[in-house]
């Protein structure tokens, strides 16, 4: 039998109601790891610093891979009679450093920005979208593709200019480049068969394979005598794919420039819900679209725009019946138009022509190029999938933001920086924040949008607020994380 001093807490205990819980409310505005309420619909200060503190880390790459550029390489030995760098040095280059750098980063950022502010969102914006919000798009945008852009050219410029000096490899144009000092030949033989020949006399002819000193050079110029070292890998192939192929595939994400692919889910309704500009307006029944559901505006007429059917069933696919018909599966895709294709390849053709002059001057053996565009080749396409979504299924959007409490870290076991950390949902988006009503922080669809509360269950006990569908809490693993009553 329990003791006198307890038994009036177990009276309490049982007569007491059913626990009760937060409302949807409440979780959305508080930060249940630092117990902070967090502003919704806005861009905190935290993420705004997290990208700042981008620039900042690829603005000091950019500054190592300058001091670097500017460093005495390691000089390989090489041999006097060795064809591939006997070339003579053209002074006049066919693309100089400075009309790289034009074609291969300046032009990317004009071409990126124009595309960003007079393309973006596109079609697929709703009539009455507060234009603020749109801007607000044009910007992200804008901001995205030059981070991919810097991304990729500053990886590129670092790593070659690091390979440069660390391989110290000659150029084409080394011999005339260094000028060597005949009369005094046998002092500077490192290796090969002559190396023991100690009755060697300037006037003999050197045997094959016999290696001199870096040190047998005489020229004065020691900027031009150093770059002679630094061919392999080729910093103009590496700038130029790194700058002009993001270009290509930016252009084509933007315009929907892909090889046509085949819907896995059998009809490509579901993928172009997500992919409009502001796929919530679409769902509001004031808001005027042309058709039921459409994400196409191409009849803006007001006797062709009809309200948005919000119907209970269908909310979470976010389309209506009529949109989700299975279409044929030669119907659900088109080649682009080729002028378009030819538009996003100019740019690539660009970068083979920047790195193609590098062999006809004289400037990098044939290796050495393509190492170089290798290098920028494999940095344009990271740094392009690190801040866009993939070209076939992406519909032209860079991602999003980072979530705010997830900005500098995510830990162990988050697979999204766009998620909370404590219950795994996705933070508010700017086509839930231009509702007019109130604001539903995770977003139409996701299963955790803001609606009335149930009724409170038999005995007095108040349970989640009702979702569209489902009524779990779900989180980033997928399992179940509604809070369980306290057993009795």
């Amino acid at each position: 039998m329990p003791d006198d001093s307890i038994r009036p807490l177990i009276t309490a205990r049982s007569i007491s109601p059913a626990p009760t819980f937060p409302t949807r409310d409440t979780f959305d505005t508080m930060d249940l790891a630092g117990d902070n309420v967090v502003r919704k619909g806005k861009l905190s200060w935290v993420v705004a610093l997290s990208y700042a503190i981008d620039w900042i880390i690829l603005i000091a790459v950019g500054v190592v891979g300058y001091i670097l550029g500017h460093i005495t390489p390691n000089k390989r030995p090489f041999a006097l009679d060795d064809r591939n760098i006997s070339f003579p040095y053209a002074e006049q280059e066919t693309v100089p450093v400075w009309l790289a750098v034009v074609i291969s980063v300046m032009c990317p950022i004009v071409i990126i920005a124009v595309i960003c502010l007079v393309f973006v969102p596109g079609s697929t914006v709703p009539r009455g979208t507060p234009k603020s919000l749109i801007w607000q798009r044009k910007l992200w945008e804008l901001h995205q593709g030059w981070l991919g852009l810097a991304l990729s050219v500053m990886a590129a410029w670092i790593i070659t200019n690091g390979m440069k000096n660390l391989f110290g490899k000659p150029r084409p144009d080394l011999l005339d480049r260094c000028q060597p000092d005949m009369e005094n030949l046998k002092d500077y033989i490192i290796g090969g068969l002559l190396r023991l020949n100690s009755s060697l006399t300037p006037g003999h002819i050197l045997g094959p394979g016999t290696l001199v000193s870096p040190n047998i050079c005489t020229n004065p110029d020691k900027a031009v005598l150093d770059d002679g070292f630094r061919s392999y890998p080729s910093g103009h192939s590496s700038s130029a794919s790194a700058g002009l192929v993001y270009l290509s595939l930016f252009i084509a994400s933007k315009f929907a420039i892909t090889i046509p692919f085949f819907s896995t889910s059998g009809s490509s309704a579901d993928h172009e819900t997500t992919a409009a500009a502001f796929p919530s307006r679409t769902r509001i029944p004031s808001v005027k679209v042309s058709g039921p559901d459409s994400y196409e505006l191409s009849n803006r007429s007001p006797s062709a725009l009809t309200n948005s059917i919000e119907d209970p069933a269908l909310l979470s696919k976010g389309v209506t019946a009529t949109n989700r018909k299975i279409a044929a599966v030669r119907r659900q895709a088109a080649a682009p138009p080729l002028y378009l294709l030819l538009v996003a390849i100019i740019p690539f053709f660009a970068s083979i022509y920047i790195a193609g002059s590098r062999w006809w001057d004289f400037r990098h053996h044939a290796f050495d190029i393509l190492f170089g565009y290798l290098i920028g080749l494999v940095g344009a396409i990271f740094a392009f999938r690190y801040y866009h979504l993939p070209i076939s299924r992406g519909a032209g959007w860079a991602w999003g933001p980072r979530s705010h409490d997830k900005a500098f870290w995510a830990g162990v076991g988050s697979y999204s920086y766009a998620t909370s950390r404590t219950r795994g949902t996705y933070r508010s988006g700017d086509e839930e924040e231009a509702l007019g009503a109130p604001i539903e922080p995770y977003g139409r669809g996701s299963g955790m949008s803001s609606v009335a509360p149930v009724a409170p269950r038999k005995g007095g006990s108040q349970g989640m607020d009702a979702r569209d569908e489902d009524t779990s809490y779900t989180g980033a693993s997928g399992n179940d994380h509604s809070p369980e009553p306290h057993a009795r």
